[in-house]
């Protein structure tokens, strides 16, 4: 019985990976087509750790709390499903190291190619911002994985 629920939920947790890295690369690489980026606007890039993120907060006045949300949350939290699923699809990943090297990975990956295709904007604040995040999401795995074994014990 336990193991047909096992089972299922691990089938679930593919299905829902499976989706979140099509809506993930939709949404890093394609957006901008679909109307994200403005016409004629010129490529940037930073490479200097903490400058956009000052630059947000500096400037949240002006760009809106909206924009500043996006940017600095959405970094964050578009890497919360990553941090989580990793360790319930994989036993070699179950590690908050392993789990934060491989956020750390797929997101200079994501910025490398955006880098080199002029797609989005290459970030390295993204990359910490969306590491923090893999991170926040094992950290919430963790949690979730705990109250599961104390509620499975009581039982």
């Amino acid at each position: 019985m336990r193991e047909n629920k096992n089972r299922k939920i691990k089938i679930f947790c593919n299905i829902l990976f499976g989706v979140y890295l099509v809506v993930l690369f939709y949404f890093l690489f394609f957006a901008e087509m679909a109307g994200r980026m403005e016409e004629g606007r010129t490529y940037r890039y930073n490479l200097i750790l903490f400058k956009e993120i000052t630059r947000f907060i500096k400037y949240h006045d002006v760009l809106g709390w909206m924009p500043v949300f996006q940017n600095l949350i959405g970094n964050i939290l578009i890497f919360l499903p990553f941090g989580m699923l990793v360790p319930i699809l994989s036993r070699r990943y179950k590690k908050f190291w392993c789990v934060t090297l491989l956020s750390f990975e797929l997101s200079l990956a994501v910025e490398l190619i955006q880098l080199i295709t002029k797609t989005g904007s290459c970030d390295v604040d993204d990359i910490l911002l969306n590491t923090a995040g893999g991170m926040i999401g094992f950290a919430c795995y963790a949690w979730l994985r705990r109250r599961r074994r104390k509620h499975d014990g009581k039982q």
